[in-house]
This record gives C-alpha cells, structure tokens and sequence, in this order.
C-alpha cells in the first residue's frame, strides 16, 4: 500500500482528477495549499507599495492505493497536469503501514478499496 501525494496547479485539478477516473482511480482528498520553488513567486504592487509574492496557490491531492495501481495513478496525474511550463508540481510516493476502514473494520489492501 502506498501514498501517493501530489502538488498540482489549481487549474489543473479537473484535468487530473478526470484522467484519474479513466484510469479505475476514484478514491482520493483534495486540499488548497501554498507553496513555492523554481517558480519563485512575482512581484505585485498593492496601494502603491511593491510586496513580493513567493507562496503560489497549489493543490494536494492524496490518494492512497494498492501497490497494483501505484504507476496508474503517478501516468495519470503526469497526463492530467503536465504543461510547457514550469510549476506544474510534484509527485510524492510514501509507504502505508496499515488502513482501517471504520465502518466495518477491514484492515490492509482490502480497507483502501
């Protein structure tokens, strides 16, 4: 069992999020976040005074899968964001130790689904 976290730009996410579902993967959490690197951030001015602005909007997804469909889902959220441009994010793969799925108690591959 693996995690797979994912980095992507916001306007990315349905693009993702449909090339994910094509690919047997439906299963997964979304969160709004803030982060920075080769991109480093621009510069804007508010009121007259230039402020730099290097925390860009991203999103994480997570999604925790059996190791069969570890490569499906790292293709399909490559396929789903990937751009020419720099910032398209990153991709993080962790070990599970266990799942339990609370209503009815299953434990391991069986409890992710």
């Amino acid at each position: 069992m693996k995690l797979v976290i994912a980095y992507i730009q916001p306007h990315a996410l349905n693009d993702v999020k449909q090339v994910l579902y094509d690919a047997g993967v439906y299963k997964m959490s979304i969160t709004n976040a803030m982060g920075c690197g080769q991109q480093k951030g621009y510069t804007e001015h508010f009121r007259g005074v230039e402020m730099e602005v290097n925390l860009l909007k991203k999103v994480r997804v997570e999604i925790a899968v059996n190791d069969n469909f570890v490569q499906p889902t790292i293709e399909a959220i490559v396929k789903g964001a990937r751009t020419p441009d720099i910032g398209d994010g990153k991709i993080f793969v962790l070990p599970v130790e266990e799942c339990i799925r609370i209503r009815t108690g299953e434990t391991g591959s069986a409890a992710i689904g």
